[in-house]
């Protein structure tokens, strides 16, 4: 089974088994050298690690005995896959965490290096590479603890080959974070009338309301590809104050924690942290988000 699929995955530009679509790459080539730029095309971005980091490493915490008030993610490796500009890695950085970031935009790679060298500490835990998941498939079988794909897989052409690749390099027990954007006609309003052609909050285009996908849809190919989906919860963006916040509703954005088959039972928190814990748990931590 494993050969036949390292077989599939070895043909990256087969479009029925690469999850690497071009003419994604092409609209993130146009934008490469704006991902640092907080008031650009990618605030929304910026101001969504004030919840995603919170949650990645809270939920973290409670699945660990081990805590380091200084780097509580210490020890752990994690991948980010469409790592971007490395938004996301650089905060999980700061917070212990040993990160690999991958894209096949060669030039967003060249971004996050660039970025990355300004600070030692995150130049030394780190690491970035141009490259698709499919193509590292076979260097990283069960190598890490924990992939995270922020505001990915609605980009992604083939998502049940990506969801096979996540389980390939994660390791048993480990966790896959998700965010996304459902598909709904509030999605399609909001998302791409309002947020691209009206407001501009992204650049026009960076959606194709086709792609997005239902959470339950996620959670039928993460169960039946070895996952155990542990909690859903919904995230709304507020244009007037640019700032993310957790709802009950996954009528528009939500967040998907799941884990890999072979996880010991242990208890979670369906619900996303409160506010309070984010901000007591910030203050020990030291969250860069």
């Amino acid at each position: 089974q494993l050969s036949l699929f390292r077989f599939t995955v070895k043909r990256p530009f087969s479009t029925s088994h690469s999850s690497v679509d071009s003419k994604e790459m092409k609209k993130f080539q146009l934008l490469a050298h704006k991902w640092w730029d907080e008031e650009g095309e990618y605030a929304a971005l910026h101001s969504m690690n004030d919840i995603r980091v919170p949650f990645i490493r809270d939920t973290l915490l409670s699945m660990s005995s081990n805590y380091h008030p200084e780097n509580p993610l210490s020890g752990i490796k994690i991948l980010d896959v469409g790592c971007g500009g490395g938004l996301l890695s650089e905060p999980l950085g700061r917070l212990g965490a040993s990160v690999t970031g991958i894209d096949p935009v060669e030039d967003n790679i060249r971004t996050a290096d660039r970025h990355k060298s300004f600070d030692p500490v995150l130049a030394k835990r780190i690491q970035y590479k141009s490259s698709s998941l499919e193509e590292i498939v076979e260097e990283s079988m069960e190598t890490f603890d924990v992939i995270v794909a922020s505001e990915v897989v609605e980009h992604v052409a083939d998502l049940e080959t990506f969801i096979k690749c996540c389980s390939q390099v994660l390791k048993p027990e480990g966790s896959l974070f998700i965010t996304t954007i459902n598909k709904t006609q509030l999605s399609y309003v909001l998302g791409i009338v309002v947020a691209e052609k009206i407001m501009g909050i992204v650049p026009e285009g960076t959606h194709e309301w086709e792609k997005f996908v239902p959470p339950e849809e996620l959670e039928r190919l993460l169960e039946s590809n070895g996952f155990s989906v542990r909690t859903v919860n919904g995230m709304l963006y507020n244009p007037l104050s640019a700032s993310w916040g957790w709802m009950e509703s996954t009528s528009l954005n939500y967040a998907v924690h799941a884990v890999k088959s072979g996880a010991q039972a242990w208890s979670h928190a369906t619900d996303a942290p409160s506010e309070t814990d984010i901000q007591q748990r910030s203050a020990t931590a030291g969250t860069a988000g």
